[in-house]
This record gives structure tokens, C-alpha cells and sequence, in this order.
């Protein structure tokens, strides 16, 4: 395979880092390179941000009427669909998750920038009665250069989620990617610019988090820092933004909790359990790794999972007929590993799965098995934290109360699903459940139009739907003394 060097984009062109350094990117498949990408440094981020600075006060960019800020990114997301295939195949390669996986995250991107490409012309403010003879209005502005540090998992859709409102509302951005999976982020800063979008509106950055993620946050030019990843990582980032007290949204970890009722229609709630557990080899932050099962349907239920979740065929994201890829890399591999053996040697009973696949094509790579573990002890690390891997954790439940209790029986907040035929009874549970979205009889599932959400310790802030664009913008309040 012909191992490609990629630089940083900025200002609309392909530069080394500063450094000249270079780090490789793997196939987690085979843990073989597959590209290298610059390794950036402050210095890198200092030159990025600059970028991102000038095109921000440049009048080909401030002064642009808004309906032609929207075609613009009407055009990005028509360059990202004309290279759908293209697209799909780099980021099933560099992630590792399945190209049907990979087909339905790039057909969300475009869709992201077409959504948020019509709210472009509609940011507005609005008129306030006051006593008197005056006027007063509201204004709505952009923030400045905004800071997108954009996780391994969903690398283009999760960056591009947070983009396209920052683009919409006329900020410019510096998007820096995950080190493990830079390949399409690099790709997206290059179609703004074939999009026509001014040099520098839209900068990417690769390095380590420590240094260029670090960096960004604390850089005293960048107006606002969203991110995307583990909620320790959120913690640390913003204590660095507390300082300059910067709009941050913070989208984190999750545990969430699937909840089955008797009456549920048990193929279409076996699916919703598989998939929302086991899709992206379980690497989602709403991934719904806690399954509550009501005792009447438990043992027949955990049946016809465990027949579903043990045929499921592993391998190669790019190999047709792949129903689960390889986690990310070693590392993180051998973490979920570790996990599993905990609740292993902690008594809870394995279900399916609970060790590598033996395959001699899978070696390699860092697969695991779909492990699913029966009442696993509630302090185990399988049954409370974020695993992030291809693990689910199932329980039975007497009634509702003990069902919602144990599904708030988190530090999380951010995804649950209910699976039942009584809709009154659902929209009773989606109430009592303390989560930022709640799925009912589907799992997992979301729009652009739709807030993406967590409470407690799953985020600040929201992503997706109108109010996504909002949080990039200043509101100014002007009066009018008209005497």
C-alpha cells in the first residue's frame, strides 16, 4: 500500500508542521500504517489560529450577505456527496467500523451541512417593548474563531456536527482531530476550499491532544472550544477554559440504559439491544451498554440476543459482509480487554462472547468478541462506567420503579431507550428517565434537526437543531432613546 504523507490545512493550503515532524496512522484491522500525518505543536496551532483570525475579519468572509454563506455550505455538502464512496472507504479504513457503518456517517454529514445551510439567512434577533420613546433590539453576531476538537469514533460526523452551525452563524474554525483518525477531517478542509469558502475560514490541525488539543483551549485568540470525547478529558479542558471564560459545549461518556417491557415487540427491541449495544464495535457515547429486562420475558429475551450477537461476523470494516469491525487500536483494546476480565473474575456470568476471536485473519487487529454478561455485579466496572467497547451489561427488573431506578442509577445523563406497545406508559417512563434524549421502540437514533444532548456528568451545552447554531453567535442589545 503507498503510504501518503499529509500536512496540517491551513488557509486554505497543505503545510508541514512546524517541527517537520510526522506520526503514522494504522489500520486497526492489521495495525499496519496506512498514512502519516503532521504532528503539530503550539507553534502549528499559533499559525492556525492566525488563519482562522484573518479570514474572520476579512470582508470577502464578515461582509458575506448570510443566503451566501448558506449556498457555501450548501456546496460543502454536495462536495462531500459526490465523494460518498470515496469518503466512506478512509474513514471505515481508518476507524475500522464496517463501510455500511461508515456510508451512513458520511450521508449524515451532508445532510448536517444542507440542514444547517438553510438556517444560515434566519439567525435573527428581535424587538423588545420598552417604556417610553425609545427602541430596543436585539442583534445577533458571530463569535470569532471557533475551536473544534473532534473525537476518533465518528471523526468526520462529529466534527462536521459541531462545524457546520459554527459556519452557519459566520464564525471561522480550527478543527483539530483525533491523532488516530485524522484521515477525512483533513479531506473535509480540503472540500471547503473546492466549495469556495474563503482561505482560512476552515483550518485542521493534527497532533496530540496534550499539545495541540491543549493548546487551542488555551489559546487567548479562540472564542469558543467544543468537544467531543470522555468526560475526564472534559473536566480537564475546562478547567482550561475557565480561566477565559469562553462558550465551551462538552459532549461526554454515557451509560445507557435500554429498558424492555413485557409487551414490547420482542424482534424490533432484540435489534434496538443488538445495534445499540454492538454498532461501531460498541465505541458510541450512546451506546446502550445497560439492558433492563422485566423478569417475564428476560430468560426468552437474553435467548434470541445471544443467538443474534455470537452470528455476527467480524473483521475488516472494508470486507464485504462485515457486521462488527476492530476497536481503534491496542491501547484501547486491551482497556476493554481488561474490563471484561474484571467482570470475568468478579463472577458475572458471560453470555456470549468474553474473549478474542481465535480467527487467524483477526490476529492482528484489535478485535474482541460481542460479550454480553448476565447481572454482572453493580459495582463491577462493566455494569457503572463507560466501557466503550462491544460490552453489554443485562439485568431484570420486577416493576417500573425498580426499573427507573436502576436506569438513573448513574453519573451519566445523555441516552435511554424504552421499548413498549403502551404509548402512555412510555411517554410516563421518557419523563421519569434522567437522560438529555430518550428513544422509544428505537435505539440508537438522531437528526440534525434533533438536540443532541446530555445531563450530569454526560455534557454542557447542546449539539444538532436550531439552537446549535445560537450558541455561536453574541447576543448585542441595543436601545434607541428616540426623543
Amino acid at each position: 500500500m503507498d503510504i501518503q504523507d499529509h500536512g496540517h490545512f491551513i488557509a486554505g493550503k497543505t503545510v508541514s508542521a512546524a517541527s517537520g515532524a510526522l506520526a503514522e496512522v494504522l489500520d486497526p484491522a492489521t495495525n499496519q500504517p496506512i498514512a502519516r500525518v503532521a504532528s503539530g505543536t503550539k507553534e502549528d496551532v499559533d499559525v492556525a489560529v492566525e488563519a482562522a483570525r484573518r479570514a474572520f475579519e476579512s470582508p470577502d468572509w464578515r461582509e458575506l450577505d448570510p443566503s451566501k454563506r448558506g449556498r457555501l455550505l450548501w456546496l460543502l455538502g454536495q462536495q462531500v456527496r459526490d465523494r460518498f464512496e470515496e469518503l466512506s472507504r478512509l474513514e471505515s479504513l481508518n476507524v475500522g467500523k464496517p463501510l455500511r457503518e461508515a456510508k451512513g456517517d458520511v450521508s449524515y454529514v451532508y445532510k448536517l451541512f444542507e440542514y444547517y445551510a438553510g438556517l444560515a439567512d434566519k439567525i435573527q434577533g428581535e424587538t423588545i417593548p420598552v417604556p417610553g420613546a425609545r427602541l430596543d433590539y436585539t442583534l445577533r453576531e458571530p463569535l470569532g474563531v471557533t475551536a473544534h476538537i473532534a473525537p476518533w469514533n465518528y471523526p468526520l460526523l462529529l466534527a462536521s456536527r459541531g462545524i457546520a452551525p459554527a459556519l452557519a452563524a459566520g464564525n471561522t474554525v480550527v478543527l483539530k482531530p483525533a491523532t488516530l483518525t485524522p484521515l477525512t477531517a483533513l479531506r473535509l478542509g480540503e472540500l471547503a476550499t473546492a466549495a469556495g469558502f474563503p482561505a482560512g475560514v476552515m483550518n485542521v490541525i493534527t497532533g496530540p491532544g496534550r499539545s495541540v488539543g491543549e493548546a487551542l483551549a488555551n489559546h487567548p485568540d479562540v472564542d469558543s472550544v467544543t468537544f467531543t470525547g470522555s468526560t475526564e478529558t472534559g473536566k480537564q479542558l475546562l478547567r482550561i477554559v475557565s480561566d477565559r471564560l469562553v462558550p465551551t459545549t462538552l459532549e461526554l461518556g454515557g451509560k445507557n440504559p435500554q429498558v424492555v417491557l413485557p409487551d414490547a415487540k420482542m424482534d424490533r427491541a432484540v435489534k434496538g439491544a443488538l445495534w445499540g449495544a454492538f454498532q461501531n464495535a460498541g465505541q458510541m457515547c450512546w451506546a446502550g451498554s445497560k439492558l433492563l429486562l422485566h423478569d417475564d420475558i428476560a430468560a426468552s429475551f437474553l435467548a434470541k440476543l445471544k443467538d443474534q450477537t455470537e452470528k455476527l461476523r467480524l473483521g475488516p470494516g472494508l470486507k464485504e459482509d462485515v457486521q462488527m469491525g476492530p476497536l481503534v487500536s491496542r491501547d484501547h483494546a486491551a482497556n476493554v480487554a481488561k474490563a471484561i476480565d474484571e467482570g470475568v473474575s468478579r463472577g458475572a456470568k458471560v453470555l456470549a462472547g468474553g474473549r478474542r476471536p481465535e480467527a487467524a485473519d483477526l490476529r492482528d487487529g484489535n478485535f474482541l468478541r460481542p460479550t454480553i454478561f448476565e447481572d454482572p455485579p453493580l459495582d463491577a466496572r462493566v455494569a457503572r462506567e463507560e466501557v466503550f467497547g462491544p460490552v453489554l451489561a443485562a439485568f431484570r427488573f420486577k416493576d417500573l420503579d425498580e426499573a427507573i431506578a436502576r436506569a438513573n442509577d448513574t453519573t451519566y445523563g445523555l441516552s435511554a431507550g424504552v421499548w413498549t406497545q403502551d404509548v402512555q406508559k412510555a411517554h410516563a417512563i421518557a419523563k421519569r428517565l434522567q437522560a438529555g434524549m430518550v428513544s422509544i421502540n428505537e435505539y440508537p437514533v438522531t437528526f440534525p434537526q434533533t438536540p443532541f444532548l446530555g445531563w450530569k456528568q454526560s455534557g454542557l451545552g447542546l449539539e444538532q437543531g436550531v439552537d446549535a447554531v445560537l450558541f455561536y453567535t453574541h447576543v448585542k442589545n441595543v436601545l434607541v432613546n428616540l426623543e
